[in-house]
């Protein structure tokens, strides 16, 4: 954060009117005065905290005066201003106008202190061990370090899969994709992502099939490594998370090793007891040998363009990004146990709270489903083909949390996360961090899968799981 004010002494003060109110700050305790900024709406907060916002770096709550006061919080004005104050959690105050920089003591004066500790009990705590493993997590899904985690996806009405520790990124195809002369008709062509050139390479083509022509909305890119390069696979779709034991992977028998197209299958995957196979890629045997030796003298190549030393080991987590309404969200990846489409019909719960929109039957058991879009007050309504059920596990307890969209899967650099502003009444806020990657304006709000479920809320999961026998019929 910058420094208070440089040109007020000790006894200036700032004039501002708020609330239909002549109030004053101490100049000392002011940073300084913005216009104000996008915000990006924090869900489960008091109505007085506007959002968070991105100022140069730093994660800003931004508050309303006039609510904080006792008078109505409202939409900045054009004289509005955003008031940026130290304290012991920086805060950004929007305020209707400012008047002046004076040692005039015209104006009441206001405890800002005071008036934070009243509205938002700041925590005396210290700050929450924010990092995504936790040892209450460890007890509950002791049975996730012995599971391979993958993320299938269909080519021409066939379902394959990559581990999922192999994979950067998953995003839509670029709007602008450069086509490449003399290549094969496995090479699309290159795109710019997060500042290097990678290239689009057509899994359908490397496995053989007949190259995707016509509608091409539901195709997905899925950057992976090879050696110091990046490729990223252009996909019919991309399925879902799933997890399986590493003795439920076959070799390949040996009449499917070498198929007409360039990529080798890794291995087979049987679930649900061998009523669904996936063939298990590997990006070291997507390409033969020339391909792939072409691929890492070029990654040599563009490894002295990265700036500041930085390499492409950095520290780094990854998130499911989801959206509801105007805002993106992510979920560690590793609390996610999949992800399905919404079913047409679900079975409705009696008594149960609007929120939870009903049972449904995933592979024979019955998952709660819970409207995040409701839990989050988000208005509007969205295009309910798009909508998706992200199944997580809570304290032992599996329940599917409705989202409008999954857009990604983002990998995010550590020094890119920052710690949620500590403004929240409540001991566990949904919102635990924020990745400072800005979507058309707005920051990923980083939510923490624990805290997604309050007490109440768990209780009635509870009782759903042990008063329910069969499975529902969806």
């Amino acid at each position: 954060m910058p420094k208070a004010l440089s040109t007020s002494s000790t006894d200036d003060v700032l004039l501002f009117t708020a609330a239909g109110e002549r109030l004053a700050l101490p100049a000392s305790d002011i940073v300084e005065i913005i216009r104000p900024p996008v915000t990006t709406r924090v869900p489960h907060s008091p109505a007085d905290l506007l959002g968070v916002a991105n100022l140069r770096g730093t994660v800003l709550p931004i508050l309303s005066l006039n609510g904080l006061l006792g008078g109505k919080t409202t939409l900045a004005s054009q004289s509005a201003r955003v008031i940026v104050v130290n304290g012991r959690t920086p805060v950004g105050l929007l305020v209707d106008a400012v008047t002046a920089l004076t040692k005039s003591s015209d104006g009441r004066r206001i405890d800002l202190k005071e008036l934070l500790d009243r509205n938002f009990r700041l925590p005396s705590r210290p700050p929450r061990n924010r990092s995504v493993a936790t040892d209450d997590a460890d007890v509950t899904r002791d049975a996730v370090h012995e599971e391979l985690v993958f993320l299938s996806f269909q080519l021409a009405n066939q379902e394959y899969a990559l581990l999922l520790d192999q994979i950067v990124s998953v995003a839509a195809i670029p709007d602008v994709v450069a086509g490449l002369p003399h290549t094969d008709q496995a090479m699309i062509g290159v795109a710019e992502m997060e500042g290097s050139l990678v290239p689009l390479v057509s899994a359908r083509v490397l496995l053989g099939f007949p190259n995707h022509e016509g509608n091409r909305e539901k195709d997905r890119i899925i950057v992976t490594r090879l050696g110091g390069a990046s490729v990223a696979l252009v996909v019919d779709s991309v399925n879902a998370i799933l997890r399986a034991r590493p003795d439920a992977l076959d070799p390949v028998p040996p009449v499917l090793t070498r198929a007409q197209g360039e990529a080798q299958i890794e291995s087979i995957c049987r679930l649900d007891g061998g009523r669904r196979l996936i063939s298990i890629l590997a990006p070291a045997k997507l390409f033969d040998a020339e391909t792939t030796k072409r691929v890492l003298a070029q990654a040599k190549l563009e490894a002295p363009k990265m700036s500041n030393g930085q390499t492409q080991m950095e520290d780094a987590e990854q998130f499911i990004i989801f959206q509801l309404g105007e805002e993106f969200y992510g979920l560690p990846i590793g609390s996610v146990d999949e992800i399905v489409r919404c079913p047409d019909n679900l079975t409705r719960v009696p008594r149960a709270p609007g929120f939870v929109r009903g049972l449904m039957n995933l592979r024979g058991k019955a998952v709660p489903i819970i409207d995040q879009r409701q839990r989050f007050s988000v208005p509007g309504e969205k295009d309910s083909s798009r909508r998706r059920i992200v199944v997580v596990t809570i304290d032992g307890l599996q329940a599917g949390f409705l989202v409008d969209t999954v857009s990604e899967v983002l990998t995010v650099p550590t020094r890119e996360l920052s710690p949620a502003p500590e403004l929240a009444v409540d001991a566990d806020p949904v919102v635990n961090r924020i990745a400072m990657i800005e979507r058309e304006g707005h920051m990923i709000l980083l939510v923490d899968p624990k805290a997604l479920l309050d007490r109440a809320e768990r209780d009635l999961l509870n009782d759903i799981a042990s008063g329910t026998g069969d499975a529902p019929r969806s």
